[in-house]
C-alpha cells in the first residue's frame, strides 16, 4: 500500500446502489410517453455511460431521434431529481473502506458519467462522513468516461502521479478509465456488470466484497 496515495471511485454500482432509483426514474418517464419499460436487470446494462446513453438505449427502435432523446432526457432528469435518494444506499462494506483508506491517509476521489449536479448531490447525502477530496461528474469541461482526462485532471488537481492511484469501478467503461490514465484498476463484482466484463477490459485486480480490498491493499 505504501505504493499509493489516493483513490478515485466511480459511483454507481461501486459506491451506492442507485439502480433502483434510477430504474424506476426512467420507467416512470416511458410510463408517460407510452412506451415498454424494462425489469431491474435490464437497467444493469443500461447504466453506465450517462444518463443520455441511458435514455437512448431505453427507447423503442424508431423513437431515438435527436428531438426525442432530448425530450425523454429533460423529463427523467426531473423525475430523478426528485428521487435520487429514496432507495440508493451505499454498499455493505463501503463505510468500513472508506475508514480504512481514510485512517491510512489515502487522498479520495469520485468520478461519475453522471451529470455533476446529481452527483454531488448524492455524495452529500450518502459520503459526508468521509473526506472526499473532489467529487467529479460529466461536465462539458471534459469528454465522459472512458476517457482518461477527467481522471488525469482529478491526478493534477490532487498533485499526485497517476501511477500512485488506485481506481475501483463496476464496469467496462471504469477499468478502460483507470488503465488509460495508467491507474490501478480494480473491478468490483458487486455492482451492475459481472466479472467477465472486468476481465476482458484489463481489471488489474477484481474484488467480489469492499472488505477484500482492505486486506489485498497489503501486498499491492
Amino acid at each position: 500500500m505504501k505504493n499509493y496515495q489516493a483513490v478515485i471511485f466511480d459511483l454507481d454500482g461501486t459506491l451506492v446502489n442507485s439502480l433502483a432509483d434510477i430504474a424506476d426514474s426512467m420507467n416512470n418517464t416511458l410510463l408517460r410517453f407510452g412506451y415498454p419499460i424494462f425489469n431491474y436487470g435490464a437497467y444493469k446494462y443500461f447504466i453506465g455511460n450517462g444518463l443520455k446513453k441511458l435514455v437512448f438505449r431505453c427507447l423503442p427502435e424508431g423513437e431515438k431521434t435527436e428531438e426525442n432523446v432530448a425530450r425523454c432526457l429533460l423529463a427523467m432528469m426531473k423525475e430523478y431529481g426528485k428521487h435520487y435518494v429514496d432507495k440508493t444506499q451505499l454498499y455493505n462494506g463501503i463505510a468500513e473502506l472508506l475508514d480504512f483508506l481514510v485512517s491510512n491517509k489515502l487522498k479520495l476521489a469520485v468520478l461519475s458519467n453522471k451529470a455533476d449536479e446529481i452527483t454531488k448531490k448524492i455524495c452529500t447525502k450518502l459520503l459526508s462522513n468521509w473526506p472526499f477530496d473532489i467529487i467529479l461528474g460529466a461536465t462539458e469541461k471534459f469528454p465522459r468516461k472512458p476517457a482518461p482526462d477527467s481522471a488525469l485532471y482529478i491526478a493534477r488537481q490532487l498533485k499526485i502521479l497517476p501511477e500512485k492511484f488506485l481506481y475501483l469501478g463496476d464496469t467496462s467503461v471504469d477499468m478502460q478509465t483507470a488503465n488509460a490514465a495508467k491507474m490501478y484498476s480494480i473491478g468490483v463484482t458487486w455492482g451492475f456488470r459481472n466479472r467477465l466484463e472486468l476481465e476482458e477490459a484489463g481489471a488489474k485486480l477484481i474484488i467480489d466484497n469492499p472488505l477484500e480490498l482492505i486486506n489485498t491493499l497489503l501486498y499491492i
